[in-house]
Order: structure tokens, then sequence, then C-alpha cells
């Protein structure tokens, strides 16, 4: 008996009001594979225009690449309540794109994905960096924007061998999802 395996392109997107990090991963069965990764640079100039920026190019990465599922970092609060909404607002840009594309948005907190690729909530970038690298197999760790938008990719990816599409609903205990 011959069993078919499905073949799932996710998109990981790190919302950022300068630099927007984006990931695609191909998932078959447990195997992860890259793709493609890179940041999206919102220039300087008025926020609607910037963010128009990063909503057109998420859209180019979503018509390239054609992914199935997108996964979204979730905006943490900041200590500065203006940054906070300026990201949001970039957030928000990024899960247009996606859903101007009819893909379905998966969320998650950075404790979650940190969670999901290193096994601890309260790991480093760097960790994170090397991590990705080492799942992904990867010659070298992709820079830090990039790295975070693949680990996001690679939570939900995750998350939905586990049969679920978030893992909302788990509380932290001692920096671990419980």
């Amino acid at each position: 008996m011959c069993r078919v395996v499905a073949l799932s392109r996710i998109l990981g997107i790190d919302p950022g009001l300068r630099l927007t990090g984006f990931g695609v991963i191909e998932q078959t069965g447990q195997k992860l594979a890259y793709v493609a990764s890179g940041v999206i640079k919102s220039g300087e100039g008025e926020l609607p225009q910037r963010l128009g920026v990063l909503f057109a190019g998420l859209n180019e990465v979503i018509a390239t690449w054609q992914p199935d599922a997108c996964a979204v970092e979730i905006v943490f609060v900041n200590v500065n309540p203006q940054s906070t909404l300026l990201l949001g607002q970039a957030r928000g840009a990024a899960i247009c794109a996606a859903v101007s594309r009819e893909l379905v948005v998966a969320e998650y907190t950075a404790l979650q994905i940190k969670q999901a690729v290193v096994g601890h909530g309260k790991a480093a970038k760097e960790q994170v960096q090397d991590m990705v690298k080492r799942l992904l197999a990867l010659p070298v760790a992709p820079k830090a924007d990039a790295a975070d938008a693949l680990a996001c990719a690679i939570a939900h990816a995750h998350g939905s061998r586990l049969g679920t599409q978030s893992t909302a609903g788990y509380r932290v205990k001692g920096g671990r999802l419980v």
C-alpha cells in the first residue's frame, strides 16, 4: 500500500515597520525544507506609504512562492505605546496581504515560537537563528528578521503536525508552554 504524504508550503511573517521578515518552508510529513526568506524594507516617508510598501511586498512574496498557509507573530506590548501601535499597523498590513490572497492566517506569540523552535520561551535571538539553521539544514544562519519569520513558519508546521493550528490556550510556566 502506497501512502501519500501531503506537501504544505508555509509563509512565516515577522512584522516590523522598518523591516518585515518573511520565510517560506515546505513541510512533507515531518520533514521541513527551506524555500526562501528575506526582508521587506518600507523605507522612509509617511506611514500610509510605508504600510503600502509592506502590503505590496508581501503580496509579491505570496504570488512568487504560493504558500498554502501563513503564520504571523503576534505583537508584544512594548514600553513605548506609540511603537506598539506602529508595529500593530505593520502586522495588520501583513495579515491583510495574506487574507487578500485567501490564505488562512495563524497567529503565534514570540514565546510560542521560541518554545516550538528552541524548546524554551526565553531563548535569545542567536539561539533562534542557530536552531532555524539546524532545523532547515542551512549552511549559515539567516539574518535576525528572516530567522524570526522562518521560526514562525516552523512553529506553525510543528503545531499543524500535532493537529492544531496554534498553541493558544497553553499557559507559561518557567518560560515553557504547558
